[in-house]
């Protein structure tokens, strides 16, 4: 029951982040645990015979991970400049204000009171990006160039360019919230990179990637976890009733 109610957490936190630009979705993973053990497999029952199964009696399952899944979300058309998305693998680089780096795949940035591109807690895009403050358009490649339209200049001055990050095993980074992640010694250390270059994908500029969350799917899964908690359960209480008719025949 308690393996059950975990996946029907994981299951909620899902749909609630369906609306989430760059959310990945989570998947939970089961195994079973111990096996109480009345009769080993092979066993002597008689000269020269064998017992050839045993009797083992498992005790129950248990959550061994919650992965997430990075499978690339549907692309959402903004119009927005400064909306961008990752047509393939990477991760947008981000600083806090501890200095520390972070890594996301949603790309919607704003400017701050500085020019610098920022996320929308304020979180600087690393390597810094500084937009001129008398700038009228921008203009953001596929391979990450930033060109800013100043009035009296052409062509446009590049003013900046995005890098991407990518792991080994991205699923072993860590959630942190707001749609950031942190390198763990699961994930490995991240490799940067040019967008465009072996491993990374290209810039869209425009577009956000919306959650990779399936409506469907998840309420298929959330019916299929609230059924799985009730049939366990009718068959804790089951049990129960019929230790109770024991001890009646004991009395």
């Amino acid at each position: 029951m308690e393996a059950q109610q975990t996946n029907l957490d994981v299951t909620a936190n899902n749909l609630a982040n369906v609306n989430s630009i760059g959310f990945k979705k989570s998947r939970a993973e089961f195994q079973d645990i111990l096996y109480q053990t009345s009769k080993a497999a092979g066993t002597a029952t008689a000269p020269g015979a064998e017992n050839p199964t045993g009797i083992q009696v498992g005790l129950g399952s248990r959550v061994a991970s919650v992965q997430k899944v990075f499978s690339t979300g549907d692309l959402q058309s903004t119009g927005n400049e400064l909306d961008l998305a990752i047509e393939g693998g990477g991760f947008f680089q981000i600083s806090d204000p501890g200095g520390e780096t972070h890594y996301t795949r949603a790309g919607a940035f704003k400017r701050d009171s500085t020019g610098r591109l920022v996320t929308s807690e304020g979180y600087v895009v690393s390597p810094a990006v500084v937009i001129p403050a008398n700038a009228t358009s921008i203009s953001i490649g596929q391979f990450g160039a930033v060109e800013a339209m100043l009035d009296g200049q052409s062509p446009p001055p590049q003013v900046g360019t995005l890098e991407l990050a990518r792991f080994g095993n991205p699923a072993g980074l860590s959630s942190l919230g707001k749609s950031l992640y942190a390198e763990t010694p699961a994930s490995g250390a991240p490799e940067v990179g040019t967008p465009g270059d072996v491993g990374f994908g290209t810039i869209a500029q425009g577009f956000l990637e919306g959650s990779n969350v399936n409506i469907m799917e998840e309420m298929v899964n959330m019916i299929a976890g609230q059924r799985a908690y009730e049939v366990n359960s009718k068959a804790i209480q089951t049990a129960d009733e019929m230790l109770q008719m024991t001890n009646n025949l004991v009395r």
